[in-house]
Order: structure tokens, then sequence, then C-alpha cells
């Protein structure tokens, strides 16, 4: 299974500091058997567009990003992964604002998406290193099973049926 990272984040794509959620979510995915290169990062906006479209036309089974999500009038991940995405999935961004507002009632304002675009399973998750951490946790036991729906796998089958 191949997995693609991608970190929105204005400044860390200037170089103005490093980026930690990304290299998380990298390490996360491997524990999770997923062949993974380095976290592409990008500008928010437009480059967060394109670097989906890369990875998708690139044959990534999962792309994971990182940041845009939130309020502020620099955050477009979610607009830019809707003009990606065939249809979204909204129980897992459902799931994640869960999970993270369990811990931290901000996470209510995450404005991330999840779909698919192809046979791709797209998630936006939060900046953070609490957030994508916390989102990471909500996917691992669900990614291999939504990776093998795309894949075209069925769902396993009672060997009997219920009385």
């Amino acid at each position: 299974m191949k997995a693609v990272v991608v970190v929105a984040s204005n400044r860390a794509a200037a170089g103005i500091y490093e980026d930690t959620s990304g290299p998380l979510l990298v390490e996360g995915l491997r524990a999770l058997e997923f062949e993974v290169g380095p976290p592409v990062v990008v500008p928010d906006g437009p480059p967060v567009e394109a670097a989906l479209r890369e990875a998708v036309a690139g044959g990534a089974d999962v792309v994971l990003t990182s940041g845009g999500t939130g309020v502020t009038l620099t955050d477009a991940t979610p607009e830019m992964t809707r003009r990606v995405l065939d249809y979204e999935v909204p129980g897992i961004a459902e799931a994640i604002r869960a999970a993270g507002a369990a811990k931290v009632p901000t996470a209510i304002l995450s404005r991330g998406l999840a779909g698919v675009a192809g046979r791709t399973l797209v998630v936006n998750l939060p900046g953070s290193r609490g957030g994508a951490k916390d989102g990471l946790h909500v996917l691992g036991p669900v990614l291999r099973h939504a990776v093998d729906q795309l894949r075209g796998g069925d769902h396993p089958q009672p060997t009997t049926l219920p009385a």
C-alpha cells in the first residue's frame, strides 16, 4: 500500500520553521505498513491541489494532508481538496473532529474533509502534532479496509447465516 503526506504550511514551505506533523504522519503510516516517502511541504492554496493531484496520479492509495484546515484567511486545504475529490466520506472527518474535541475543544473548528479521488482515499488532518497524531489514531483501524474496498475488495461474508 502506498501513501503520500502533504503538509500545507506557508511558514514551513518558506523555511521559517521546520514542519513536525508531516514526519509524525510518515512514521505512523510506516508503522501501519504503508510505503511512504518524506512529506511534501507546500504553501496553502493552489499548491495543495497540485500536490494532491500529483499523488493521486502517482497511484497513492492514501493521501493524508496536514494543516490548512482552520478558519484563518489563509486556510484553504478543504477547498483545494474538494476540487480533487470525486465524492466525500464525511464519517471519517466527523470521527477525527470528535476524537480531537474530546481532548481540545477547538478541534471542532477544523474544516477538514475526507473523500475519494479515483481510487485514492484523501483525508485532511489538522496541522498540529497533536491533531495529526489523534487523526492517525482514528484512521489506523480503518485504512486497510478502505484501501481494500477502493481496490475492489468485497465485504467478508459470514460462513453461515444467522438464524
